[in-house]
């Protein structure tokens, strides 16, 4: 009979089995490396394949793997060699080429952020003054000295073309 229905933990007991607190089984679950059954939907309950699943995953990150990692691990079979099971060179590619996939999309998103990152600092850095401008004029500075200070301080840190050319065309309106 034994062989008929398998032996099934709940979490506190595989945790205790295995040496663990029953939140990193939960944990291991939340992040889709192990799918216990349920019993009458309420309780996790673990036989002999998601303990060994669990030491699997136990052992890899003893290793250092992350879980990224250990979830591409998890995705190939294991070969027998003598004195216990490793992957195959074919596996081995198969893992690297998943977990290099995900660094180049990570690289990518990277580079996005940085470029936002950028023009979001450039945007700030425009939009600032103005906010100054406004505050100071709210709090009931004097409008026209404000806009002097305001010109002064573009002269001083442009010398750009297109600061000369505002100022030729205010000057040339007002004559």
């Amino acid at each position: 009979m034994p062989k008929d229905s398998p032996t099934l933990l709940t979490v506190r007991e595989a945790a205790e089995r295995l040496g663990v607190t029953p939140r990193t089984l939960k944990y291991y679950e939340e992040r889709g490396l192990v799918s216990p059954t349920r019993s009458g939907g309420r309780y996790r309950l673990y036989d002999d394949e998601d303990l060994k699943r669990f030491g699997r995953i136990l052992r890899l990150r003893s290793l250092g793997f992350s879980l990224h990692g250990i979830t591409e691990m998890l995705k190939r079979p294991l070969e027998p060699v003598e004195g216990g099971h490793r992957f195959s060179t074919e596996s081995l590619q198969q893992i690297r080429d998943a977990i290099a996939q995900q660094v180049a999309a990570l690289d990518a998103r990277i580079e996005t952020m940085r470029r936002d990152l950028k023009e979001a600092q450039k945007l700030r850095a425009e939009l600032s003054p103005d906010l100054d401008y406004l505050e100071r004029r709210l709090a009931g500075e004097n409008a026209d000295a404000l806009l002097e200070q305001r010109r002064s301080a573009r002269a001083k840190s442009s010398n750009a073309p297109l600061a000369k050319p505002k100022r030729a065309r205010k000057s040339g309106g007002q004559s």
